[in-house]
């Protein structure tokens, strides 16, 4: 596809509604400044991929990938990707679901006191979100970020799989979910789903408000995922019921 002056050329709603990479928390996220910055987290240190692991692995996934990348954003991708993109388009994964499965207990947005769950893309019927596109020249340098935002450590494998933006099939990396982790929850119930959503809170915010956002950015780009609608709802329900207000550590 040819490059176009706008990154927000096919979606101008989303000017306003995407974090810019420059304000982004995730664009400077290093372990090492991390731990020094949330000393309680540093428990967690032998959990976290090493640069030299997670290096092996992006390099493994982009062995094969020339020009432009795609990059399939279906969770706070969505709104703060962290990444200088030359466009964004609104696509749908045929054969998966985004699923909050993803167990985060390591501070993140849930804590070992008060778990709470990130999504994950699974096997399911279909899934609809946003897809970047970053210029060749910037492929190395924005991937490196990506990386080491996704893949802090274990739960997610790299993937290209293709998506489509009206008739148009695009080959875009995500980021599946292992279910080799222990962090992967594929059969978690639902009851206990609610409870890990509306308890759980670390340094990036509540569980809650991870779901409520992506919701949000969903439904103002008119795509309905019944699935985390009903989620939401249900957690906001057990929250009311519980009189639980999370507030991040």
């Amino acid at each position: 596809m040819s490059q176009t002056p706008d990154p927000f050329t096919h979606h101008p709603e989303l000017r306003d509604r995407i974090t810019s990479s420059e304000n982004s928390f995730f664009r400077h996220l290093n372990v090492d400044d991390l731990l020094r910055q949330y000393p309680e987290l540093e428990p967690f240190r032998s959990w976290m991929h090493s640069d030299e692991t997670r290096e092996a692995i992006r390099a493994q996934a982009m062995a094969r990938h020339t020009g432009d990348l795609w990059v399939f954003a279906y969770g706070s991708l969505m709104w703060d990707p962290a990444l200088r993109f030359q466009e964004v388009r609104r696509v749908h994964a045929a054969g998966y679901a985004r699923r909050l499965i993803l167990k985060d207990d390591k501070g993140g947005r849930g804590t070992q006191e008060a778990p709470g769950l990130m999504a994950a893309l699974d096997a399911g019927p279909h899934c609809e979100g946003l897809a970047f596109r970053i210029s060749e020249q910037d492929v190395a340098a924005e991937t490196e970020i990506l990386f080491r935002r996704e893949l802090i450590g274990p739960g997610y494998v790299p993937k290209f799989i293709p998506v489509t933006s009206g008739e148009t099939v695009i080959q875009a990396i995500t980021f599946l979910a292992d279910h080799d982790s222990p962090d992967m929850l594929p059969d978690i119930d639902r009851s206990e789903q609610v409870h890990l959503i509306a308890t759980g809170g670390g340094i990036l915010g509540t569980s809650h408000d991870y779901l409520f956002k992506i919701v949000q950015q969903l439904a103002h780009l008119g795509i309905e995922d019944p699935d985390c609608a009903a989620l939401l709802q249900d957690v906001e329900d057990y929250r009311s019921r519980n009189q639980i207000e999370v507030a991040a550590p």
